[in-house]
């Protein structure tokens, strides 16, 4: 039996990932989002689209106390022998509320220009995936935020590079028409967030849907070191995942079952 693979290989003297020679093209010459972009499209990115995509990967990075960074901090106190452990578990935490929706984003506008963009009208490809979704009753990802409201300050940053290093293409375009459709069908101001924008822009970036959200779990985890090294500074006592355990058992009400 043969495997093949066309992303690593060795020699005694010298080592090749995507063809690249590792010490003399990689090291010391990309960042490490360089090296997710040549994973994902076997080049090297320009220099626009390392500028972006490093961009991106660093607005998602950290959202404070989440269901991931909890989760990292919970299985640290369990496993502090296993820093891996609480990294992976932090990024199993990484679904459609947090992280997933730009790559739904991606999908939907990158579907809806496949579905709907025979005549490349972004007003009315907008118009056409709005009705769509709501036909299906789906929901519209990268709209809406807790926080962030009406604006979400990663958006127009991430917007404002993208126009800079000449990356805005329809993809954002589409998604800021069905902003502006979704506002004036709903009569008030509805947030595009930093997923949506993100979703929209590695669409312009000629990145399948399918592995956006692969960016953004990989600047996840990088996050998650610092919520681990915050627990280990603090010490097992005074830490997060502590506390949070001596709440629930303080405030955990047991009941008899009768058996």
């Amino acid at each position: 039996m043969k495997f093949e693979t066309k992303i690593g290989m060795s020699k005694s003297d010298a080592i090749y990932i995507h063809g690249y020679d590792l010490t003399e093209d990689l090291i010391g010459k990309i960042t490490l989002a360089d090296m997710a972009f040549i994973g994902a499209t076997h080049r090297k990115p320009t220099q626009t689209e390392s500028l972006m995509l490093n961009a991106c990967m660093v607005a998602v990075c950290e959202h404070g106390f989440t269901p991931s960074s909890i989760s990292a901090r919970l299985t640290y106190l369990g496993a502090p022998e296993a820093v891996q452990a609480a990294v992976a578990a932090g990024l199993l935490g990484a679904g459609t509320v947090y992280l997933g929706a730009m790559e739904h984003t991606a999908q939907m506008l990158q579907e809806g220009w496949k579905t709907f963009g025979i005549n490349e009208n972004v007003e009315v490809v907008a118009s056409q995936i709005i009705n769509d979704r709501k036909e299906k009753n789906l929901q519209f990802p990268g709209f809406g935020h807790p926080i962030h409201r009406p604006v979400d300050p990663r958006t127009i940053k991430l917007f404002s590079m993208a126009d800079e290093l000449g990356i805005s293409g329809k993809n954002i375009a589409l998604i800021k028409e069905i902003h502006r459709q979704l506002i004036e069908q709903k009569g008030k101001e509805i947030t595009l967030n930093a997923a949506g924008a993100i979703g929209a822009i590695t669409s312009d970036m000629n990145l399948h849907y399918s592995i956006v959200k692969s960016f953004a779990v990989a600047a996840r985890a990088v996050g998650l070191i610092a919520h681990i090294v915050e627990e280990i500074e603090v010490g097992r006592k005074e830490s997060t995942a502590q506390k949070l355990y001596d709440f629930i058992e303080e405030n955990t009400v047991y009941r008899n079952n009768g058996n």
